[in-house]
């Protein structure tokens, strides 16, 4: 039967399952991450929502509400946390990356096919590891004090989609929605960023308020397109964040950091760092690689009068 329907789509993804297939051998690694997929898929299903398919080491399901959806993705980050607690048998904790979007949707023969599918799948590229990512949509589903537990990230380029979609970042825990609002109401509100210069061949770009998140990668639809094979289709993400900028990798391969004046670089698997002063980010190779594709950053003051040589 074929039915079009309201619907909340959530995509979730594991992370780390690679490390743990050369850590633990083939058969300790799948049962590991058939047993989390499972455990993602008995959280849905508590919650009322619907397992579409599982997808390797993710799954996708459906909810009615995005209420509901939201709490599945607090549940899915809580229960892989527990997984690698102290004591764990793993060598470290899988990580999960969720995307949810809301809108009409097609039922047919047990699949689901709409524009919130083709939303929620695209939006999990940009998804750092822990991290939730919804559309406006799905903030609107939600009451007024569990929406002051999102930050707004702007609009973004989703791939294959002609208009960008307004997305927003979970970031506070769960539980304390009353600290936050109290917090939030306390806290005056984040200056606008200055700006922050990226400088690849002769792509010499400025980014500051409205133009944030930057989406680095290979594909033509991101912010800042880099066209070298190493590069992911989306590969990391800079946002501005309680009054600095945040870098964050989305990629397979990795990114890094090196700052000017630092001969230490830092290596991004997932995780986030603070960009401060100049430097290089080098995606999917270290900046210490003479033909790796190196971005050169400056944090940028606008009252400064002297200009600086990025491409010294």
């Amino acid at each position: 039967m074929t039915q079009i329907v309201q619907r909340t789509i959530l995509f979730a993804d594991l992370r780390g399952s690679t490390s743990l297939y050369e850590t633990m051998g083939n058969a300790e690694a799948t049962a590991v991450v058939t047993q989390s997929v499972s455990l993602l898929a008995r959280i849905v299903e508590t919650l009322g929502g619907q397992v579409v398919k599982t997808l390797g080491d993710g799954l996708m399901a459906m909810f009615e509400a995005p209420t509901e959806g939201v709490q599945a993705a607090d549940e899915m980050h809580e229960s892989m946390e527990r997984i690698g607690g102290p004591g764990s048998a793993l060598p470290q904790p899988l990580k999960v990356q969720v995307a949810l979007a809301c809108g009409e949707v097609v039922e047919m023969s047990g699949d689901v096919f709409g524009d919130a599918v083709n939303v929620a799948a695209r939006l999990l590229d940009h998804a750092g590891d822990n991290e939730t990512l919804v559309t406006a949509n799905v903030l609107a589903g939600l009451a007024p004090i569990e929406r002051l537990r999102f930050r707004s990230l702007d609009r973004m380029q989703l791939r294959g989609r002609v208009e960008p979609v307004h997305v927003h970042l979970l970031e506070a825990q769960r539980n304390a929605g009353d600290t936050a609002a109290t917090a939030f109401g306390d806290l005056a509100p984040a200056p606008e960023p200055e700006g922050i210069r990226l400088v690849w061949t002769t792509l010499n770009r400025i980014y500051s308020g409205a133009s944030l998140p930057v989406v680095l990668g290979r594909s033509p639809q991101v912010t800042y397109c880099i066209d070298d094979t190493r590069v992911s289709r989306s590969h990391a993400r800079i946002d501005w964040h309680g009054g600095t900028f945040q870098l964050t990798d989305l990629s397979y391969n990795g990114t890094y950091v090196r700052f000017d004046h630092d001969p230490e670089v830092i290596s991004l698997r997932r995780g986030t760092c603070t960009l401060h002063g100049s430097g290089l980010i080098g995606l999917g190779t270290p900046p210490i690689e003479a033909d790796g594709p190196s971005v050169r950053f400056e944090v940028m003051k606008f009252a400064d009068t002297q200009p600086h040589d990025l491409l010294r």
